[in-house]
């Protein structure tokens, strides 16, 4: 294999992840930043100006948190649950395009880590994993309280990708292709989200259900369940928890513009390529401003109502909108 491909491949992996890493911290200063405005408070404004070292200090001071680990608990799993939660927020992104291919250094060089036929299938498959993680953990901490969040948590995911999954494919239909990067040029001259904006406003929702975020954090639940699946974590360990959430957050905000919004689409991209990634970090943190005013606006629905809303309401409505899709796709394509 040519070690130029090679280098290329670790060097935008790299990039992948330091950027989701970065991001993970400061999305959650923006985040207090945008509630506290919502909520007239100050916010985070102590450490650096405007509080931009917020993110870091919490870092640090979650370092040097002492590391528990419950007398009874299943040590190696409860070890390894945080882990397994992380890495699939951190790779969901890989088939995720952050502009057009660009001509450097002699070569043509597409901003993605890994241009695929099947990325929708990918991003599927990823989210499914994500699961075990919660779910282990709740179990491995030999807690009443966890082990229930856990099993929320499994109910919750499940159901709701069902729903997430009949949403992603109309997008697929438009374009006739899995290929994220193929269907964001198809929207090089009309967004998805005109197409479909029954099937974009079921993404949202079953995305935020996917990551757990309020109204629909219910695997957490502090007034019931103090704090759920992860009630018995500390330390870098609940560092890990929380990082996968706002990573899951920035993943979904991604996928969500690129699948609906034009992903890097935008005036002068064929003048000036640069611009792409420019271009989807705007979406994305439109998308991120939208998770952030619906966790301020709403209250904690009632699980059974949660349940309900996923099978009764959600899965027929994407059910419904996957086969008028189909239909007028097989009409107009004729």
């Amino acid at each position: 294999m040519n070690a130029a491909l090679i280098w290329e491949w670790i060097i935008k992996s790299v990039i992948v992840l330091l950027v989701m890493t970065a991001g993970f911290a400061y999305v959650t200063w923006y985040e207090r930043k945008v509630l506290a405005r919502m909520q007239a408070r100050i916010g985070p404004n102590r450490a650096g100006w405007a509080g931009l070292l917020q993110p870091i200090a919490d870092a640090v001071k979650l370092i040097f948190k002492e590391e528990l680990v419950p007398d009874k608990a299943d040590k190696v799993i409860f070890i390894l649950a945080p882990v397994i939660t992380v890495i699939p927020a951190l790779i969901i992104t890989a088939v995720v395009p952050w502009g057009p291919t660009v001509h450097l250094f002699g070569r043509d060089i597409a901003l993605s880590v890994a241009n695929i036929n099947l990325g929708a299938l990918y991003i599927l498959t990823v989210t499914s994993i994500s699961v075990y993680g919660i779910t282990l953990a709740g179990w491995s901490s030999n807690n009443k309280y966890a082990t229930l969040g856990g099993l929320r948590a499994t109910a919750q995911m499940i159901s709701y990708e069902l729903a997430l999954g009949m949403a992603m494919l109309g997008p697929i239909l438009l374009a006739g292709s899995m290929s994220l990067t193929d269907i964001v040029n198809a929207q090089q001259h009309l967004w998805y989200i005109v197409l479909q904006p029954v099937g974009a406003l079921i993404y949202m929702v079953a995305t935020i259900a996917e990551i757990n975020r309020a109204p629909f954090d219910m695997p957490e639940a502090e007034q019931e369940l103090t704090a759920g699946y992860h009630v018995e974590y500390s330390g870098m360990k609940f560092a890990l928890f929380f990082m996968a959430e706002y990573i899951k957050m920035i993943a979904i905000s991604m996928i969500g513009a690129s699948l609906f919004l034009g992903g890097f689409q935008g005036p002068f991209l064929s003048t000036f390529p640069w611009l792409g990634p420019i271009y989807l970090f705007i979406k994305v943190v439109v998308l991120l401003f939208g998770l952030i005013w619906i966790r301020a606006t709403f209250p904690r629905i009632r699980y059974d109502r949660l349940m309900s809303f996923g099978w009764k309401i959600l899965f027929p409505l994407s059910v419904v909108n996957l086969m008028v899709t189909a239909v007028v796709v097989r009409l107009v394509g004729g």
